[in-house]
């Protein structure tokens, strides 16, 4: 007996009945957040937008990199990035690209000696130009891609192409939604923006896949059930484990966001907003219910896997 159960486990709620809400919700919110990326555009961080890349390390056996980013943000060089690596007392410092040339990053690199002094030991000096900048950005959008891409071959393989193309609209619908939140709030998109993107990409994967092998399960169970029906039992056998698994997730997020600090805040608030806000919602009413539409086989050359039990 379990002493801890969120949702009972003979749920029989009619989600496919929400299609035809959440389908046109969906899209109209899809063309929003592709017009605000088009029109209002994205807050590029100093890895896409270019500046100043400064290795320092502290005579002290830990930074105070509270301290340090207090004094570095009172010199009015714009957005100021610190960031531990290799040990503690190791940081690498990202100042935004100053306007006006060579001559203005000279100018903040002799403000960040000044204000920082004696205390630290100056490793290594960079301006990341434009070019380089360009450079990620691109290398950042193509693993993007081939991320979705190989989560179609896979899918492909392990279930059938409607499953694939379910899940690619579902994946890719998560993104756009999470780009669009990115676009109106203004947070900095940067490689950790990036990384977040493909860990949204993981999380609604990983509960899609669920969904899927319990509906290709019931499917070659029970031959004669309607699709819809077939799909609700299969969501609501899931839900449980769905809901849980959404809550865990959800706490520890909510930690990063609340007590993670200014290093990890856009990675912890684009997580929450695409974990939380998407990609459950996806699973349950696009994932699921678009496979009606994409007309899912039910004979064994589709359905791969063990011999199918009793027809219904």
């Amino acid at each position: 007996m379990r002493l801890l159960r969120i949702v009972p486990d003979d749920t029989k709620f009619d989600f496919m009945q929400f299609r035809r809400i959440s389908f046109p919700i969906s899209a109209v919110l899809s063309i929003l957040a592709i017009g605000l990326y088009f029109f209002h555009g994205l807050n590029f961080g100093i890895d896409f937008k270019g500046g100043l890349l400064m290795e320092v390390q502290s005579k002290t056996p830990t930074a105070d990199l509270s301290t340090m980013r207090t004094t570095l943000s009172g010199l009015g060089l714009g957005e100021v990035q610190l960031q531990q690596f290799g040990g503690p007392s190791n940081v690498l410092v990202r100042i935004a690209e100053q306007p006006g040339g060579d001559a203005a990053q000279q100018a903040a690199v002799q403000k960040v000696r000044g204000a920082l002094g004696d205390s630290v030991e100056y490793r290594r000096v960079e301006v990341v130009g434009p070019r380089v900048s360009s450079e990620l950005l691109s290398y950042g959008v193509v693993g993007l891609g081939l991320a979705i891409l190989g989560i179609l071959i896979y899918l492909w393989f392990r279930f059938e192409w409607q499953f694939a193309l379910g899940a690619m609209i579902a994946n890719v619908h998560d993104i756009v939604l999470t780009i669009g939140f990115m676009s109106i709030t203004q947070i900095d998109f940067d490689l950790t923006s990036i990384a977040a993107l493909l860990t949204i990409l993981g999380y609604s994967l990983n509960d899609t896949v669920v969904i899927y092998d319990r509906i290709r399960e019931m499917l070659r169970r029970y031959k004669k059930m309607p699709m819809a029906e077939l799909l609700n039992a299969s969501v609501n056998q899931t839900l449980s484990r769905s809901v849980i698994t959404h809550v865990t997730v959800t706490l520890a997020l909510l930690a990063l966001l609340l007590f993670g600090g200014q290093a990890i805040h856009s990675f912890a608030a684009t997580m929450t907003f695409g974990v939380v806000l998407v990609g459950t919602y996806t699973s349950i009413f696009i994932a699921a219910p678009i496979l009606i539409y994409l007309g899912v086989g039910r004979g064994t050359d589709a359905l791969t896997g063990p011999e199918s039990g009793k027809s219904k």
